[in-house]
């Protein structure tokens, strides 16, 4: 259903787009995105939060991850009054575990203003959100992307990582692995060679 501020909108406004690339060690193996619309765009509400977990009924796009909270994390979108950017808060709704924006950990329901670009970790999950500005003040646009390395490497944020993990797009190794059992580092990144 829309709302007054979208039927306000024409297609020619320029509509902020968020770029959220997922990575996750296991991806190739499993079908982690298959319930997010990878490659397309979507419009979406700004007086809306978009919430991203594993419960398909209560968030807006899911992964298909046991090991995802039901609800995971929500983006907020506002505006401040001397500014016509719209920009974003991220919430970690899980119980269960922290979120990390870039250097930053939040706890759950700690909320904090994304950068123009920021590296999401939860999980085994990287996430690498970048924010285009746009012109219209009652949606904006997300496009999904699945990346084939980790954007902590690129973006030179591998310092926070505690544990090197081999990047070889098979599954064989972990997939047999009891629940329950901790898998140290199979080799060593040389990027994170300076952390010890």
């Amino acid at each position: 259903m829309m709302n007054v501020s979208q039927t306000m909108e024409t297609e020619e406004d320029l509509l902020t787009r968020l770029h959220i690339k997922f990575y996750h060690p296991q991806q190739n193996c499993k079908g982690l995105y298959g319930l997010l619309p990878l490659g397309n765009r979507s419009r979406h509400s700004a007086d809306d939060p978009l919430r991203l977990g594993r419960d398909a009924q209560a968030c807006t796009f899911s992964l298909v991850d046991a090991k995802v909270s039901r609800k995971q994390l929500a983006l907020f979108a506002y505006r401040t009054p001397h500014s016509q950017d719209m920009l974003f808060t991220i919430q970690n709704l899980s119980q269960r575990g922290r979120l990390s924006v870039n250097s930053s950990s939040l706890d759950y329901l700690e909320r904090m203003d994304l950068p123009d670009k920021a590296l999401i970790r939860f999980g085994e999950y990287e996430m690498l959100i970048i924010r285009e500005s746009g012109e219209a003040k009652g949606s904006f646009e997300v496009e999904f992307e699945v990346l084939a390395v980790p954007p902590s490497r690129e973006t030179c944020m591998c310092v926070t990582s505690t544990t090197a993990v081999m990047d070889t797009g098979s599954c064989t190794m972990q997939s047999f692995q009891p629940e329950h059992t901790a898998l140290g580092p199979l080799e060593t990144d040389e990027t994170l060679i300076f952390n010890l």
